[in-house]
C-alpha cells in the first residue's frame, strides 16, 4: 500500500484517477468499486448514497449512484461498463462508512463487466496510479488526507 499526500492507494487495485474511484478484480471475474480516500476528503463526510438499481447496466464513465455530503452532491463513475449486480446496503444505511473505511466496508457496488479487458486499459495500478494522483493533487493543490 502506498501513501500519497496521507491518502492510502493499495497496490493491488485500479484506479480511474480522473474520477477517484478504485476497482478491484474478483476472482469470480465481477469488479468491485468505490471512492478513493482523496475522493472521500475532497467531498467532506459523505451523508448519503443512492445507487443505481441492482441488474441496471451502466456504461464506462456513466454514473453508478450519486453520494452527497454537505458540500458537494455527486456522481460515482463506472470505471468500466457493466450490469450492477450488487450494492453495499450497508453504506446506503450508514453512508459515513464510504469515508471511515472506503476499501472494506465502505466499497459501493459491485458489476458484472461487459468488456473488462477492452475498457480496463485507462485503469492504473501499482506506481502508476501513484504517480497520477501526486501530479493530481499537486496540480489541485490538496494538502492531504487527514
Amino acid at each position: 500500500m502506498a501513501l500519497v499526500r496521507g491518502c492510502n492507494f493499495p497496490d493491488d487495485l485500479y484506479y480511474n484517477v480522473g474520477e477517484n474511484v478504485w476497482v478491484r478484480r474478483e476472482s469470480d471475474g465481477t469488479v468491485t468499486i468505490g471512492m478513493t480516500p482523496y475522493g472521500c476528503a475532497l467531498s467532506g463526510e459523505i451523508v448519503a448514497w443512492t445507487a443505481k438499481k441492482v441488474g441496471r447496466t451502466v456504461d464506462q464513465n456513466k454514473s453508478t449512484g450519486t453520494v452527497e455530503s454537505g458540500k458537494w452532491v455527486g456522481p460515482v463513475k463506472a470505471p468500466v461498463s457493466g450490469e450492477i449486480i450488487a450494492v453495499n446496503e450497508a453504506a446506503v444505511a450508514v453512508p459515513g462508512t464510504i469515508n471511515t473505511d472506503p476499501y472494506g466496508a465502505g466499497w459501493l457496488a459491485r458489476m458484472k463487466p461487459s468488456d473488462w479487458a477492452g475498457e480496463s486499459g485507462p485503469l492504473l495500478s501499482g506506481q502508476a496510479a501513484f504517480e497520477a494522483f501526486e501530479a493530481k493533487m499537486q496540480t489541485e493543490g490538496f494538502a492531504g488526507c487527514a
